[in-house]
């Protein structure tokens, strides 16, 4: 249970040692994503959703390529089936699915002015929680921060394919084909209700598809729950909050390129605290395309002119983190369960598991 709080501290250690050495910080951020890709791509039965995606690898196996197409979120199905005509095995899956989300973080990372710091404040929840578990989610999630970054660059049609191509690893992706009207210009409340008032036909179209009424059925009063979920919609929150009351004037002077998509992220991390009383799992979901964002507002904090001390607002975050990993990783049976002990098929595994052969 310590494995992963260590690897957290040395990576800020690592950062810290590094600080006022960018050139040497930018060749180490390879070497830190390398490992963190063999980390999440090469695990054996850590995670929580390792047996559902066995299932879903056996349902497959007994199916077609022309039926996969046929299903919810077509291009995961053809994935497995893909990597199935290969002769490969099970754990493969979570190779091919872990590839997508980094190559994603790294074209995000890449437009931050410390790309090390940004890849390792995603480390304690996004990378644990995703690559290493929530396989279909990770892919969306690689494929939304390439289509932040088409946003970014105000290229509209990429953006939008991005995020269609996102939504069929896993659907709730969908939901951010909503901000299309806001590619292209400034950030104001005046436009992002012009922007919510244009958006309406399209958001009436996805509110009322079956996908969405597929999760009203699963997640709204139900009693299912998500584990940790009020923890991380508080963090986002706070994010939010704090972004507005602080930052924002300051990032719009620092990086006006991207005002826009880093205040309309901080917008919809405020607003999670409407959803996440009525579904848990539904706002957690959402919150999880959000973290990119917030990562990008925590990694920024020494790059702004912060009233008071900036390495107070530099440090915090990590320390923040750190704290949300320490009680995660100690208190709750439910990590304990899915994450512990690590484990990694490359150092050999049980004979008797027969689905790597």
């Amino acid at each position: 249970m310590i494995l992963y709080p260590a690897i957290f501290n040395l990576l800020i250690l690592l950062r810290y040692a590094l600080m006022r050495r960018g050139r040497v910080r930018d060749k180490v951020y390879w070497v830190v994503l390398a490992l963190l890709v063999v980390f999440s791509a090469f695990r054996f039965e850590v995670g929580c959703d390792w047996t559902g995606y066995l299932n879903q690898w056996q349902i497959q196996q007994t199916s077609t390529f022309v039926n996969a197409l046929t299903l919810r979120e077509p291009t995961w199905w053809a994935l497995m089936h893909g990597l199935q005509s290969l002769g490969l095995s099970y754990p493969w899956i979570n190779v091919a699915s872990t590839l997508p989300f980094f190559i994603g973080v790294h074209v995000l990372a890449r437009r931050q002015p410390d790309p090390l710091g940004f890849l390792i404040l995603l480390f304690p929840i996004l990378i644990i929680n995703m690559p290493m578990s929530a396989l279909r989610q990770g892919v969306a999630i690689g494929l939304l921060c390439i289509a932040f970054s088409s946003f970014i660059d105000k290229r509209l049609f990429w953006f939008v394919a991005w995020t269609a191509l996102a939504s069929t690893f896993h659907n709730s992706a969908i939901i951010f084909l909503l901000l299309a009207p806001l590619v292209g210009g400034q950030f104001s409340f005046g436009r992002l209700i012009l922007a919510a008032v244009l958006a309406i036909p399209g958001g009436f179209v996805l509110l009322t598809g079956a996908s969405a009424e597929l999760a009203v059925t699963r997640y709204v009063g139900t009693g299912v729950d998500a584990a940790g979920a009020a923890a991380r919609a508080g963090l986002l929150l706070i994010t939010g909050v704090a972004y507005f009351l602080l930052v924002r004037g300051k990032w719009r002077r620092s990086f006006p390129q991207d005002d826009t998509l880093v205040s309309v992220g901080a917008l919809m991390m405020v607003g999670l605290i409407l959803i996440v009383p009525v579904s848990a799992v539904i706002g957690d979901r959402l919150g999880y395309y959000l973290i990119p964002i917030q990562a990008m507002i925590f990694a920024r904090l020494p790059y702004l002119q912060m009233s008071g001390s900036r390495a107070f607002f530099a440090a915090a975050p990590y320390v923040l983190l750190v704290l949300v990993l320490i009680i995660w990783t100690q208190e709750s049976s439910h990590f304990k369960q899915c994450f512990t002990p690590y484990q990694s098929w490359l150092f050999g595994v049980p004979a008797n598991v027969r689905y790597l052969y």
